[in-house]
């Protein structure tokens, strides 16, 4: 599921968007002159960039990957149940068991739940067994040069070759997904050069072979990123008939105490004496969620709202939590109406991102904000009564 990862990582590397986007969209050849340039100033040798970036390579298949990314268009009932089977289930239990030990240190050391790794784990390459084929220099080299998000993968093609220098990244062999995440876990090579760890103690960080080197540093990145040791992130909620639906999604914050006199209620178990927000996925007639300040963390690990919380989601149910109760939600909208809609609250002066189907932040804020002016129920779930509406 390697998509829409962090976008902040040109400004880690100190790298502005402005100056990758200059240098975007050149002939190939000319921008690995440039890469080559920029990896020799942060002090790697000339001859190692060269030899990496000798055999780089544009692939197409890479591009099409990265503009065919309709399962996000999916909305959350029908994308995680799409994702989560029995066996995934099954499957990430014995998994567990059989890595015990490791999950062990890993909760010890980084304070973060297993059952968020197996999740991880489960869903980017299926527990290790399909960590995909792109030839990764060539992925973030490709994606690098493309003008849609070079200030994301330029930092990270120089990280690439940053790992090559100490002997961790073979350019003509590596293999990943096509947006340039490696192993069982799928990771970017900044993030495993700020996180890796040799896991099984054998002296080198390997993500696509060893799962305790991959976990370790599934582990450590998720603490780098402000996981909170023993929080939870994630917790099914029942809620009233009627309320202030517009008080719904992650813009609102609010204590439990103010959820509950609200009408807000645990579906099993009690609710974290934490702050939360409250997510509606589907609207105030689908499932309903608690989100807790780790569930925030997930966004780093990927932007994709809807794979977010069906990887939070998946997380509770391997760690015993029920199924859902799906409700009966109104009809959403297919993805042509979808960007129908991106283009209604475009032409109004909302700030949806691209025209893309894609139920994103920025369209269910538009959605929520249209909501509340028309007298609709404001739950950020769009309808095809309010596109009418509009």
């Amino acid at each position: 599921m390697g998509v829409l990862k962090r976008v902040s990582l040109a400004f880690v590397l100190g790298i502005s968007p402005v100056v990758a986007m200059a240098q975007c969209g050149d002939s190939f050849n000319a921008f690995k002159d440039g890469l080559q340039a920029e990896a020799v100033a942060k002090g790697i040798d000339a001859s190692t960039a060269r030899a990496f970036l000798a055999g780089v390579r544009q692939d197409p298949a890479v591009l099409k990957a990265d503009r065919a990314q309709g399962v996000f268009q999916r909305p959350f009932i029908d994308f995680s149940r799409r994702l989560i089977s029995q066996n995934r289930i099954d499957t990430g239990r014995v998994k567990a068991r059989q890595n015990a030990s490791v999950f062990d240190r890993i909760e010890r050391t980084y304070g973060v739940d297993r059952h968020v790794l197996l999740a991880f784990w489960a869903f980017e390459t299926d527990f290790g067994s399909f960590q995909g084929n792109f030839n990764t220099a060539n992925a973030l080299v490709t994606l690098a040069h493309d003008c849609r998000r070079p200030g994301l993968f330029r930092p990270q093609a120089i990280a690439a070759i940053e790992l090559y220098a100490q002997g961790g990244f073979d350019p003509r062999t590596t293999t990943g997904a096509w947006a340039g995440e490696i192993g069982m876990v799928q990771m970017l090579p900044q993030d495993i050069l700020t996180n890796g760890v040799d896991g099984d103690g054998d002296g080198a960080v390997r993500l696509k072979t060893s799962a305790p080197d991959a976990l370790m540093s599934g582990g450590k990145m998720l603490q780098h990123l402000g996981w909170r040791a023993g929080q939870p992130w994630l917790q099914e909620v029942t809620v009233p008939a009627q309320m202030d639906w517009s008080l719904s999604g992650l813009s609102t914050t609010k204590s439990v105490a103010e959820w509950q006199a609200m009408g807000v209620q645990a579906r099993q178990g009690a609710l974290s004496d934490l702050p939360a927000s409250l997510i509606l996925p589907q609207g105030h007639k689908g499932p309903a969620f608690l989100a807790y300040p780790n569930f925030n963390v997930y966004f780093d690990w990927n932007q994709s709202f809807t794979y977010v919380l069906t990887a939070a989601y998946f997380a509770t149910r391997l760690a015993g939590a029920p199924v859902y109760d799906a409700g009966n939600p109104d009809a959403g909208l297919g993805p042509d109406q979808m960007k129908q809609l991106q283009r209604k609250l475009q032409a109004r002066g909302y700030d949806v991102g691209k025209i893309d189907g894609i139920l994103g932040s920025g369209t269910r804020g538009a959605v929520q904000a249209e909501q509340q002016r028309l007298g609709m129920p404001a739950d950020a779930w769009p309808t095809p009564a309010l596109l009418n509406r509009l």
